[in-house]
């Protein structure tokens, strides 16, 4: 382990059985022993993080947001594709249990075509415990609906168009982003999703749903961890169909913390194993930035964004 403050990496490896700290990053990318860098560290700062391990050979597992701009995020690209490392970035909302169910039932044709797909969220966030949070000027969709831009394309791929509405509540003082926003995204065809998040629901128990209409039926969850942040409780999720006499329930027994968090780094460690691509890669994830940025671009602009404008050299 390695942090610029040597006291908390002390403390971490004190408190979770780390044999050695290193006394800079060159020391432990110098390392023959590791094959693998979790980075933990703020957005601005994991670039060039991410660029010199992949020089060094090491493959990466990275945060969300993989950067603040999609410049900095190709440069991590092309750095993992000269360095001939894997790459993976822990969205870890793709393998959160109701998520993971819910894409397989799609893929087997539980709901048919799916139409519309729905995340309804009203939580109460206290963003003063992240003061570097708190001061960002882009809040809730790079560090919170990252979260279900990504779930929704590891369900049914990315949007052609996306509009975008932000924000704030007269009760967020000091923090300084947006807290409200309605995210619409377009596929092209009859395939929509909409993405509606309140943080400042103070006056009512949480909401934290999910909906994929199809053609055949209809999947609902529930994500676990909003109810009871961050100790979280299980998923629910339910298909409806005319063709069944009562809806399906399916029972999900993991937990968002830790199981979710589990995946990403377990799949990375396949795909260095197998040599096969991660299901979160981030050549893969350089879309849901896209995604992120055309949110913010229409929001400003107040005009849908093509993707393609943003995905454009």
């Amino acid at each position: 382990v390695f942090d610029q403050d040597p006291d908390v990496a002390a403390r971490t490896a004190s408190q979770h059985g780390i044999p050695q700290v290193e006394d800079s990053l060159t020391d432990l990318l110098d390392r023959d022993d590791v094959d693998i860098l979790d980075i933990a560290v703020p957005p601005w700062a994991q670039p060039e993080i991410a660029v010199a391990a992949a020089a060094a050979g090491k493959h990466l597992l990275c945060q969300k947001p993989l950067a603040l701009g999609l410049a900095e995020a190709r440069q991590v690209v092309s750095a993992v594709e000269s360095g001939g490392v894997k790459a993976a970035v822990n969205q870890q909302m793709r393998w959160d249990g109701a998520i993971k169910a819910a894409r397989e039932l799609i893929e087997l044709g539980a709901v048919g075509e799916p139409m519309d797909i729905q995340f309804l969220i009203s939580v109460a966030t206290p963003w003063g415990m992240w003061p570097w949070l708190a001061e960002a000027p882009r809040l809730e969709v790079v560090y919170h609906s990252i979260h279900y831009i990504d779930a929704i394309r590891s369900l049914v791929g990315s949007p052609s168009h996306v509009t975008s509405v932000h924000g704030r509540d007269d009760r967020q003082d000091p923090v300084v982003g947006e807290t409200r926003t309605m995210t619409v995204l377009e596929f092209g065809g009859s395939l929509q999703a909409l993405i509606a998040v309140n943080h400042y629901n103070t006056h009512a128990d949480p909401t934290a749903l999910f909906r994929v209409l199809g053609t055949e039926g209809t999947l609902e969850g529930t994500i676990g961890l909003l109810y009871d942040y961050p100790a979280g409780r299980p998923d629910t999720l339910a298909l409806h169909r005319a063709d069944l006499s009562e809806p399906i329930h399916y029972p999900i027994d993991t937990m968002w913390i830790p199981d979710a968090f589990l995946g990403p780094m377990a799949d990375l460690m396949d795909s260095v194993a197998d040599d096969t691509e991660p299901f979160s890669s981030v050549a893969d994830n350089l879309e849901t930035l896209a995604v992120v940025e055309a949110a913010y671009r229409s929001a400003a602009q107040r005009r849908t964004i093509p993707l393609s404008e943003v995905l454009a050299p």
